[in-house]
């Protein structure tokens, strides 16, 4: 079994903990017997960012990839739906983006593509603190790492185009990690469609935003108004805002005033 160049050779690889500055020696490419190997049979999560490329890149609504290329599962932490990419129905149960050649949407791969064979090894108290720990993923079958292509962790995010994956994911990194949730499992199926709305099916949730009632509810910078419209990056920081505030309840977002008072006038009626 290959070990990382760190004098730590009888240490297995996928046991070292690696801080940005540790070294691990990987290479993939065409020209290895088991390339693209590990596209297959995965279970390969979805975050809200990689949907917004992958979608984009493929020239689909949000509601139309979602339905063709992924299904739903629940986590068990929080009781919040996750999304998975859907393999295809083949003995292999491949990835649908893969071909004999590599990739077909290389450039908008999604995060967990993109960090192998990185994974984050943290916590939740290393995640509150902003610290960054990896482990090594050590498929049994893979040869990258018999070539000699030696990296940083920080090099590999570099290069890999990790960064600003890991930037888009903080906020809502930071609602899920909020001690206002610790030990909570939701189980209002509302809050449960809304949270997959704004996090995945993000065309979906711009049309809620424009056609319903909800720009008279809260109070929106009109600049922020307009870059929605037409911005996905920025209707997705929205989106979580929205979340931090349907689920913490704090700063994410400004009712306007008298819509509260109006609602409960309404109420008394009743």
């Amino acid at each position: 079994m290959s070990q990382l160049d760190q004098g730590k050779r009888n240490i297995p690889i996928d046991h070292i903990l690696l801080k940005l500055d540790g070294k691990f020696r990987f290479l993939c490419h065409r020209g290895l017997q088991c390339f693209t190997q590990c596209c297959k049979d995965v279970n390969l999560f979805l975050t809200p960012y990689d949907i917004l490329r992958m979608k984009k890149r493929l020239k689909l609504s949000s509601s139309e990839f979602l339905h063709r290329y992924t299904t739903t599962v629940v986590g068990k932490d929080w009781g919040l739906p996750a999304v998975v990419l859907k393999m295809k129905d083949d003995e292999n149960k491949s990835c649908p983006f893969v071909a004999p050649e590599g990739c077909a949407i290389y450039e908008d791969r999604p995060w967990s593509c993109r960090s192998y064979p990185l994974q984050p090894a943290g916590s939740k108290k290393y995640d509150r603190q902003g610290k960054e720990f990896y482990t090594i993923i050590r498929k049994p079958f893979c040869l990258g790492f018999d070539e000699d292509k030696k990296w940083t962790v920080r090099k590999w995010k570099k290069d890999q185009g990790i960064d600003i994956y890991m930037e888009m994911e903080k906020p809502l990194k930071k609602i899920t990690l909020s001690e206002d949730l610790e030990g909570e499992e939701i189980f209002n199926e509302d809050i449960r469609q809304m949270f997959y709305m704004a996090c995945y099916d993000l065309d979906r949730f711009r049309r809620f935003v424009f056609e319903s009632r909800f720009l008279n509810i809260f109070d929106i910078e009109k600049e922020l108004v307009e870059k929605i419209k037409t911005d996905e990056v920025e209707l997705l920081k929205f989106a979580f805002r929205w979340i931090k505030f349907g689920l913490v309840g704090r700063d994410g977002l400004k009712i306007r005033e008298g819509v509260l008072e109006a609602k409960k006038k309404e109420l008394e009626k009743r």
